[in-house]
């Protein structure tokens, strides 16, 4: 039923925003009018890009948030969140957001917030993006650190797919093998690196085995960054979707074949201990119903690759759509996987429980698989981030040198990661993703107002996530006050700031 209802929404409301947006399949886009041969590159197969954007928006965000919310608030409300949500808001923020950076060369979507917004909001909403982004790779490069020393046995596979990445690049750049051949070679080194990373654990035996591995990670990110994207990035975040495809169809296929009755999962609750249901499910849940993250990707990388407008619906709309179809599978793996949720365990560990029991065919290798999956799109998350980072860091202050700009960003994230500064912003970044929606909503129906389009398929889910998030950091405040946490009660009064001023100088320039 689920997967009826967004197929649905993808053929008919997919092809509403199409012609709203008018898609021109004649035009150049940036990737062809732009190449240069590092970022502004088009991608050889709309299959390709595909899987790199997707793999790219698709962290641990769409089974850490739904899995987290089904914990507090029941299966009932999140996947109701999750298909009114991707179907009506995500997928046209991602579609949206993609499509205007395509018409604008391929401009990040803070810089069309300069455009046709004003030239104070779009600014600032760049430093905002760029702080927000830097906690991301600080948060990604610490949690696959720490997943690398508590689970060795991933460290194999997920390094040794940066070399099956550069093989396969290779095989579908620089020679005739065809995407085919050079997939299923890819596919099959992968796989082999999975049997061998479950027998071949890599384990570092020093004190500091973290900060180890964190230098490693950051290092990677560093070259990722700068190398041509169609050499590393892109081939790398094509294979490891094939990883996320594989759990998708292989949780579909469990809880097709073992149901589990639907008396033992929890349906719904109104409030909880992690708060109200409005505003604080709508927050959770973002990764899989609408995340601003997906627009920094859309506008970042994935419009400087696209060669042709019309693969803007199935990448943009339909890449979102199918994370939403991911969010829904882990929801229910843990829903109707799991007859009780475990003490003291965190949303991960509880995704791999439920996906060992609900995908009992695999055995043993059902909980090692799962967390294989889930940490490289921790790793596709944080190499994509990166990038993002240097591109914005490149338009904020008009430095060329990519060298310079991405060494910055790595010793900040760095910083950020090794200190553990993250963790104290933690509490904050879910409003903050969620606000960086709202704004990229609003600059999208800049855009359509501007293009004399029409313009309500991007204001009304604009104003759902303002009303969202806003409330939500109003309603954190008397919390932050209690708990003398003067530091983050700042943070979050200069983000409700934010919110409105954007707002002001929208409704300003109309």
């Amino acid at each position: 039923m689920i997967l009826i209802l967004i197929l649905l929404g993808y053929i008919f409301y997919g092809n509403f925003i199409s012609k709203i947006l008018g898609i021109d399949e004649n035009r150049k886009t940036p990737a062809l009018s732009k190449f240069d041969g590092v970022d502004y590159v088009p991608a050889k197969n709309p299959l390709v890009l595909f899987g790199h954007h997707f793999s790219s928006i698709a962290g641990a965000g769409p089974i850490v948030g739904p899995v987290f919310a089904y914990i507090f608030w029941g299966w009932i409300d999140v996947i109701i969140w999750i298909i009114l949500g991707s179907i009506f808001m995500g997928g046209v923020h991602d579609f949206v957001s993609m499509f205007v950076s395509i018409r604008k060369e391929g401009k990040s979507i803070g810089d069309v917030a300069e455009k046709y917004i004003s030239k104070r909001a779009g600014f600032t909403f760049l430093i905002f993006l760029w702080f927000a982004l830097i906690i991301v790779i600080a948060i990604f490069a610490s949690l696959c650190a720490k997943t690398f020393v508590s689970m060795p046995e991933i460290v194999l596979p997920s390094l040794g797919l940066i070399f099956i990445a550069l093989f396969t690049g290779f095989l579908i750049y620089r020679t005739n093998t065809g995407i085919l051949a050079s997939t299923i070679i890819g596919i099959i080194l992968l796989a082999i690196l999975l049997i061998l990373g479950e027998k071949f654990p890599i384990k570092i035996n020093f004190k500091n085995a973290f900060l180890i591995w964190m230098v490693v990670l950051l290092i990677y990110s560093y070259f990722a960054s700068i190398l041509p994207v169609n050499i590393l990035l892109q081939p790398r975040d094509y294979l490891s979707s094939f990883l996320l495809f594989f759990g998708i169809g292989v949780m579909a296929a469990g809880i097709f074949l073992k149901p589990v009755p639907l008396e033992n999962a929890k349906l719904f609750n109104f409030s909880s201990k992690a708060g109200f249901l409005f505003p604080v499910m709508f927050i959770t849940v973002a990764c899989g119903a609408i995340s601003g993250f997906h627009s920094l990707v859309a506008s970042g990388t994935s419009s400087k690759q696209i060669t042709n407008e019309k693969d803007t619906k199935t990448i943009g709309y339909g890449g979102m759509l199918l994370e939403g179809i991911l969010a829904a599978s882990a929801l229910f793996v843990v829903a109707f996987g799991l007859s009780k949720i475990p003490q003291g365990k965190n949303p991960l560990e509880v995704f791999s429980l439920g996906f060992s029991k609900t995908v009992f065919f695999l055995g043993k290798y059902s909980a090692f698989i799962a967390l294989v999956i889930l940490n490289a799109f921790i790793l596709t998350t944080l190499d994509t981030a990166t990038r993002i980072t240097r591109l914005l860091t490149q338009e904020i202050t008009g430095l060329k040198n990519k060298w310079i700009t991405t060494l910055i960003i790595i010793l900040v994230g760095g910083y950020f990661a090794i200190s553990g500064t993250w963790q104290t912003l933690w509490p904050l970044f879910g409003a903050s993703n969620q606000l960086v929606a709202a704004i990229a909503l609003l600059t999208g129906t800049a855009w359509l107002i501007h293009k004399k389009k029409n313009h309500l398929i991007t204001l009304i889910p604009a104003i759902i996530m303002f009303l969202i998030t806003l409330s939500a950091l109003i309603l954190k405040m008397p919390e932050l006050l209690k708990a003398k946490n003067y530091l983050l009660f700042s943070i979050d009064v200069i983000l409700v700031i934010l919110g409105f001023f954007i707002i002001w100088e929208f409704l300003r320039k109309r």
